[in-house]
């Protein structure tokens, strides 16, 4: 076997697990509304487990139905008649050889007000009239229609504050917190040890204890968020008395034998983010795991960082992979219980080595399962190079911001798969060779010929570059964006795997088209940067994004204006910086980035601002001179000038779809895909693309 390590047996307590590979705890907003596993969350794991699978570790499952709640969607251990639902999940799940472990968890000061009272109530009424929980999804579908902004709401709107060892705000949320009274703790201990018995009686084989991310048990722990002055707060022994409790009650009431994980935050790197000196760093850390040894616990499932520091455990594409690895190694050497640790691991190369050379026992695998269900078969059966990439692009948690409070669950940009796995298990086979041709190899175009060549299709890529990608050929060239590739490279590989014909450098003409006789016309050809009607944006000094990505435009020692700050604008101001030139950056609405997620926007500006830009917010450009350029306040109207030697446009980009109506007079069928329909992101082009060639 080329993966003898991670493909061995292992332990964690008495559970043997069939091979080293773990999916990690993650919030996928698939749960039912009344905290019990739904068809689509059990398929979700049921996908992962029929395929390999180790070890499965459901995400953050709420302890209490008060301060406790996340979201609606979220998976529960908080009653009862959880217990039952849980044990019928589990069975599935043990069906394909796959352990389970449940993760508790409680949110502190990370989670969201508005969330109190609709859950206690949900419950509440749930309890009286059971028939309550069927009326939900209809509830719920009512808000996507009208979404509510839960951050911005609370400003407003005095909801019931959450609760943290101390009246410390997390800064992404900013919600109001209060210090939770020594009775509540007591309660919080008793729910933690509750919810695992609830595990236990549901047939799951371990708990896992969340204490990472900025989560309620990593608050005690911190100094950073725990600042209280009775038992519970002050030198180490108290702040780890919340958490040494909860396994103190669980040993006593599961008994000994039953095993307890603990996903730690080792280090919060809070000097990562001009905070130097506060917080947990890794020493610390790491004696909290010794601690945690001595209490009994059979695992640690070493992370890092708080919703403060984000990027520092939910890596954007930028980041090395196995940046982080000495965090688990230094854990590693000082427990003799087992470590999970994920450290942005995405290859089985990489898995094997780290398991081999000591620095953990068992490769927890979170978005990397997201974007391919079959991660750990394919490494097994020697075919990694099928495998689908997770490119770090973060959708999945932007995702999961987006839609969460909506009911709506998480999604992945390059596996349009997730979360509708029993929907698309098998395409329907009926292409009966016939010729589909689909004009533009970029992302929407290759994920549609794989797709309708499974489908029985003869699937036929015209591609008018020397190589297929598209816009993804441009979005690789800013600096740390080179996993951008794997996506070109699984899509193109996937697409020849499955019967697809790709002809580069053959730009389709209408003989072309006719020549097959195609069944469906799919048009693919992307789409064009918006170019404004400005005074002087003719002159040889203006180009667009593109054209400095490309290769088209190259510029040193110049003073350039990027005009537009969206990730584009900013990725590309970057990489015309690191070739040495001045920048400045014009946006035309108040803040740098609108609209762009906060942690791709953070990761960019943390190297842009190195340096040292002129950003310029409210205002447009009106006007390009000589060596310089004309702004006017969106507002005011009051004009500013500012000397340049070059502009870049990055306002936008229009779909390139004039082919669309040139054709449809010729064929039946023609359906434009992608940003040939609708300009957006690669998880919309994939999306687009996979939706349309399924239903064809």
């Amino acid at each position: 076997m080329r993966y003898p390590h991670l493909f061995s047996e292992g332990t964690i307590g008495n559970v043997t697990i069939r091979n080293r590979t773990v999916l990690v705890p993650m919030v996928t907003g698939m749960a039912n509304y009344d905290g019990t596993p739904s068809e689509q969350l059990i398929n979700y794991y049921e996908e992962r487990a029929k395929n390999g699978l180790g070890l499965l570790i459901t995400g953050a499952s709420r302890v209490n139905n008060g301060q406790g709640v996340i979201m609606p969607r979220q998976t529960s251990m908080a009653s009862d008649r959880h217990i039952v639902p849980f044990a019928a999940m589990v069975d599935r799940l043990h069906a394909h050889g796959t352990k389970v472990f449940c993760q508790l968890h409680h949110p502190g000061n990370q989670g969201l007000s508005m969330m109190v009272i609709p859950a206690m109530s949900i419950e509440f009424i749930g309890n009286l009239w059971p028939g309550f929980y069927k009326l939900l999804p209809k509830a719920f579908a009512i808000t996507e229609k009208f979404p509510i902004d839960g951050h911005a709401m609370a400003e407003y709107v005095r909801f019931p504050a959450v609760v943290a060892p101390s009246n410390v705000q997390c800064q992404l949320y900013n919600q109001r917190v209060r210090p939770l009274r020594r009775y509540e703790i007591t309660n919080l201990i008793r729910d933690f040890v509750k919810a695992a018995r609830r595990v236990q009686l549901g047939k799951g084989d371990g708990v896992e204890l969340h204490a990472a991310h900025g989560y309620l048990l990593q608050q005690f722990h911190s100094p950073y968020t725990n600042r209280r002055r009775d038992a519970y707060g002050g030198n180490l022994e108290n702040r780890m008395r919340f958490t040494l409790e909860i396994i103190d009650g669980i040993k006593r009431e599961c008994g000994p034998d039953f095993p307890i994980a603990v996903r730690l935050t080792v280090d919060e790197f809070y000097r990562m983010i001009g905070k130097p000196d506060q917080g947990l760093e890794l020493e610390e850390g790491v004696e909290i795991a010794r601690r945690l040894e001595k209490a009994g616990v059979d695992a640690i499932d070493v992370s890092s960082a708080t919703y403060d520091t984000m990027n520092y455990w939910c890596e954007p594409m930028t980041f090395e992979d196995g940046w982080r690895k000495n965090l688990a190694r230094a854990v590693k050497e000082a427990v003799s219980i087992p470590i999970i640790a994920a450290n942005l691991i995405r290859s089985p190369e990489q898995a094997e080595t780290q398991i081999a050379e000591g620095t953990q026992d068992f490769v927890g695998l979170g978005r990397p399962f997201l974007a391919d269900p079959a991660w750990a078969a394919k490494a097994m059966e020697g075919r990694e190079s099928e495998t689908t990439r997770c490119i770090s692009c973060l959708r999945c948690l932007e995702s999961l911001v987006e839609n969460g409070q909506m009911g709506r669950s998480l999604e992945c940009a390059v596996n349009p798969r997730l979360g509708r796995e029993q929907e698309t298990a098998q395409p329907r086979a009926n292409g009966a060779g016939r010729s589909v041709v689909v004009i533009g190899g970029g992302p929407a175009g290759l994920k549609a010929a794989e797709v309708c060549a499974l489908r029985g299709f003869r699937a036929v890529v015209f591609e008018k570059a020397a190589s297929a990608g598209g816009q993804l050929n441009l979005a690789d060239k800013p600096p740390g964006k080179t996993k951008i590739d794997w996506c070109t490279e699984d899509l193109q590989s996937a697409a020849l795997r499955s019967g697809a014909e790709i002809r580069v450098h053959h730009a389709a003409s209408l003989s072309d088209i006719k020549a097959l006789d195609p069944y469906a016309v799919l048009v693919a050809t992307g789409a064009t940067p918006c170019v404004p009607p400005i005074r002087g944006v003719e002159r040889e000094n203006v180009c667009t994004v593109n054209e400095v990505l490309d290769g088209t435009v190259k510029l040193q020692g110049k003073r350039v204006a990027v005009v537009g700050s969206g990730l584009t604008g900013l990725e590309t101001a970057e990489k015309l910086a690191e070739d040495g030139n001045r920048i400045v950056v014009v946006e035309m609405l108040s803040e740098i980035g609108p609209g762009a997620y906060f942690q791709n926007l953070n990761d960019v500006l943390g190297r842009l601002d190195e340096y040292k830009p002129e950003y310029i917010t409210s205002y447009k450009l009106v006007e390009i001179g000589e060596g310089e350029i004309k702004l006017a306040h969106c507002k005011s109207g009051r004009c500013i000038t500012r000397e340049v030697d070059h502009v870049v446009l990055s306002v936008g980009v229009k779909s390139e779809n004039q082919l669309v109506e040139e054709l449809k007079p010729h064929f039946t069928r023609v359906f434009p895909i992608g940003d040939a329909r609708e300009p957006g992101r690669i998880y919309n082009a994939i999306r687009d693309a996979f939706d349309t060639a399924w239903n064809l």
